[in-house]
């Protein structure tokens, strides 16, 4: 799908619950180098789901863009070397 793009999150901070405004993501763990492999989650017809790798509860929150996170500063951004 053109113009179509999966937000990555990551959860340098070790939070428990991360609420997110999409229900189709991928999951990086922490940032590079501290990463685990970048893993597509999808959470079908749930409102949460558990990242199988890190641990980190997703929660689906309608009132967020989906480039938004609480706590804040949870979106992983591909900075170039």
């Amino acid at each position: 799908m053109a113009g179509h793009s999966i937000p990555h999150f990551q959860n340098d901070g070790g939070h428990r619950v991360i609420e997110i405004g999409v229900k189709e993501f991928m999951c990086t763990g922490a940032s590079i180098p501290f990463d685990h492999p970048h893993i597509f989650v999808d959470m079908g017809d749930e409102n949460e789901k558990v990242c199988s790798y890190c641990s980190t509860l997703y929660r689906y929150n309608p009132s967020l863009q989906a480039t938004e996170t609480i706590p804040p500063g949870c979106l992983f951004e591909n900075k170039a070397a």
